[in-house]
Order: C-alpha cells, then structure tokens, then sequence
C-alpha cells in the first residue's frame, strides 16, 4: 500500500514538545494573570451556526470563515472569541453576575493568506468586562494595568501600551465638521507609518476631500510630541467645542491619572492620538501595545470599550471593554528572534528513574512518594542497556536521574545524578525530596521569555 506522505497544512502551527512546554508555560502565566484580576474562564464551541457567528459578518469575515454543512446545518469554525461571547452573555443573561469579567484562551480560525507570523489556526488569550446597562470607566483604567502585570510577568520590559479614546477622535473631526468623512480620514492617518506625513497629507485632500488647512490640522493633531501629560494639555486646547470631544477627554485623563496607582511604570504607556482600533467597533478607550524593540511585528496585544456587544442577539445594552493577545503570533515572534529562555525547565519530567533489579516495587514506591509532593517523576522500565538509558534521559533534558540497585535498596537510601553538572549523590528518599524540589523550584523561578 503507498503511504500517505505526512504533512501538515500551510498556516497551521504544530510545536516539537520542548517547543510546546514554553507554549503551555506562557498559557499558565496568562491564565493566572487574569485570574489575580478576578477573570472566570470561559469556553465556547469551536463550532457554531454560521447565522450565529454571521449576525455581524459581511466583508472580509465573510470571506475568511471556515464554513462547511453538515446535513442540513450550515457551520462555521468560530473566527475569534469576541462574537462567541456576545452570543454566551445574551443565552445566559438571567444566570450571570454583572460586571461579568471572564477569560477565554482558545483557538480560532481564519482562512486568510497564510505568510509570515500570520497563522490560519492560532491561539487567542482575550479578556473582556461587560456591564449591565452601564460599565464604569475605571474598568477601562485598568486594562492598562492588566497588561502590564501579564508581560511582565512573560518577562518583557520593553513594551509600549499605546491608549486613545474614540470620543476624542471623533469629536475632533465633529470640531473639523468632517463627521461624515470620519472613516475615510481614520483609514489613511491609520498609513502614516507606512508613507509618511507628506502621502497622507496628499490623501486627505485628493482623496478624503478635506482642506489643506484642515489636512494640517489632523496631521498637527496626531502627531503632537510630548508625555502623556503634555498631550492632555495639548488636548485642552479644544475643550467646550464638541460634548463628545469633552467626553472622550475626561475619559482619557481619567485612564491616565489612575495608571500610576496601578502600578504602570510611565516608559511602558502613552497616549497615542493615531490609534482608532475598527472603524464602527470601538466607542471609547483602544489600546494597542507593541514591543518597542520590534515596531515591526505590529500590535502584539489590542483591543478597546464597545458599547453594544450583543445588540444581534438581544435588546440589552451590553457594553464592554476587552483586550485580546495574538498568542501564537506572539510565540512566533519571540522564537524567530531566539527570545524563549532556554534555561527554563522544557523536559516532560523532573526526574527520571532507572530501576537497577528486577523487583520494581521500591522504584515504583519512590516514584509514588515523589509524584505525591509535586514532582514529575518518570518511570523507566524498558529492558535496555544502562548507556541506552542515560542517553534517553539526556535526549529529553530531564534534569535529575535516580538510580535504585540493591546497594541503594539495601541502605534506604538512592542515588540521585545531577545530569547537568553530572555530580551524583546517595541520599534517603526524604533527602532527595527536599533537594530536587529546591532545584526544581529554582529552575522554573525563571522567565519566559530573556529580552
């Protein structure tokens, strides 16, 4: 019979195992990160009824979906967890605390151009607070906070969490009575990075239909230098013109003055007037955060307040605001630039152990006692050579290898090897203990990630 050449499909992402341990490692941190904020977990299908997960489509989702029937139902693999939630939070309305806060890390699918750092199936890490009715802006005050704390806690340092406010945004352009050219002005200010000031300033006027003394005005506007403190105060300047401008900035200041409370360090934030996050999605506070050392990648962490999360499910005012990490883009990023600490503990197991005698029971014991105070504890029982053995705990990285012979059995005691500085040593079974979960704990008291 010919074989199957395996193969995996181009967009699709599979891990070796030392690989996937710094993955399932990150995933730890980010669900005990939220968890310290008081996030529930949450899961939904991965599939749904594509009118579910359509209510809102059109465009580019339209086109992107995985969509497929099954009988006479008509399918779809969800695109991200945002609609999901809407759906959950209008199904269970009558069984939920507001402000409900949850956590969801899970896959999506998109069936775009797969290129690179850009996945067809990837991981998304979202987090999102929804209101009854009403949502307090403190809750946009402290997804800043949140951030933060979780790439720290990853083990960046250098980032930016860049934050604007929507009403500011379009209240200016209400002051500069371009209220009905919002979305175009928004689309080609969103390119200044990529064509600079002088093609954006041409676009505006050619193409946007604005003034060119209106075009000076945005392009003065977004581009105003300074700390956060100094942009507020720039901002000022055009207070009591439009009640949504004089909303938005309240809002802003007030995201900014709790910051330092929060325990947001000034060179990881600052207001950036560029950013809009969706044109017809977002209704106040957006953030986007970027690695400073690599502008390039783009945002690595987005998101922002919504006013009507589940408006295609129910008449409830539902408003938001949420954050959600690219995960899989991100690990991508940092393995491309060797960012993925390797002297953190990758091995499937703490500690291997290799039976000397035929009675395996004191080895099974010992392996019972340690797996009991926490230990990985790996049993080795195959009929190989004693140099197949060692080199099988060395090809894995196992970073202690107990050896139990009738000596050892005899005194109570085992012998624990070292396999990284190779020092052995014959000790009792509480002994071992105490040491390898010294050395155990030191070694994952490490990051993540190694700027």
């Amino acid at each position: 019979m010919e074989k199957i050449k395996p193969r995996t499909l181009s967009g699709f992402l599979e891990l070796l195992p030392e690989k996937q341990m710094q993955m399932e490692k990150m995933l730890a941190i980010l669900r005990e990160t939220y968890a310290l904020y008081g996030f529930t977990p949450l899961d939904t299908p991965a599939i749904e009824a594509a009118e579910v997960l359509l209510a809102k489509g059109g465009g580019e989702t339209e086109k992107q979906i995985y969509r497929f029937q099954k009988g006479d139902s008509d399918l779809a693999l969800r695109f991200d967890l945002t609609v999901p939630l809407a759906k959950y939070v209008a199904a269970n309305y009558g069984q939920l605390t507001f402000p409900f806060r949850r956590y969801q890390i899970g896959k999506v699918w998109r069936g775009e151009r797969a290129q690179r750092g850009r996945f067809r199936e990837f991981y998304q890490a979202d987090i999102d607070v929804i209101g009854d009715g009403a949502l307090d802006i403190l809750n946009e005050a402290e997804i800043p906070a949140i951030i933060y704390q979780t790439f720290t806690k990853l083990g960046l340092t250098r980032f930016r969490i860049r934050v604007n406010n929507r009403k500011v945004l379009n209240g200016f352009f209400e002051i500069l009575g371009l209220s009905e050219r919002a979305g175009d002005v928004l689309r080609t200010i969103d390119k200044l990075d990529k064509i600079g000031a002088e093609k954006v300033h041409a676009l505006l006027t050619e193409e946007c239909g604005v003034s060119g003394e209106s075009a000076d005005e945005i392009l003065r506007f977004i581009s105003v230098p300074g700390t956060s403190a100094d942009k507020l105060a720039f901002l000022a300047q055009y207070q009591g013109r439009s009640d949504v401008f004089d909303l938005g900035l309240s809002e802003l200041r007030t995201v900014v003055e709790y910051l330092p409370a929060f325990g947001v360090p000034e060179e990881n934030f600052e207001i950036d007037l560029t950013i809009a996050r969706g044109l017809d999605y977002y209704t106040g506070t957006v953030y986007e955060t970027v690695m400073t050392d690599h502008p390039e990648v783009g945002s690595v962490c987005s998101g922002g307040r919504y006013d009507n999360l589940a408006e295609y499910y129910t008449n409830k005012n539902l408003p938001g605001v949420g954050i959600s990490i690219g995960l899989t883009r991100l690990f991508y990023v940092l393995q491309e630039q060797n960012m993925l600490s390797e002297n953190l503990l990758t091995a499937p197991a703490d500690v291997l152990i290799l039976p000397m005698t035929d009675d395996l029971s004191g080895a099974i014991a010992l392996a019972t006692k340690l797996r009991a105070a926490g230990l990985r504890t790996q049993l080795y029982g195959e009929k190989k050579k004693f140099k197949a053995k060692m080199a099988y705990a060395d090809k894995l990285g196992v970073p202690f290898v107990i050896f139990l012979g009738e000596d050892e059995i005899a005194q109570g005691k085992c012998s624990v090897k070292n396999m990284t500085t190779g020092e052995q040593q014959t000790v009792t079974s509480n002994e071992a203990l105490l040491m390898l979960r010294v050395a155990i704990d030191e070694r994952n008291a490490g990051s993540v990630i190694q700027e």
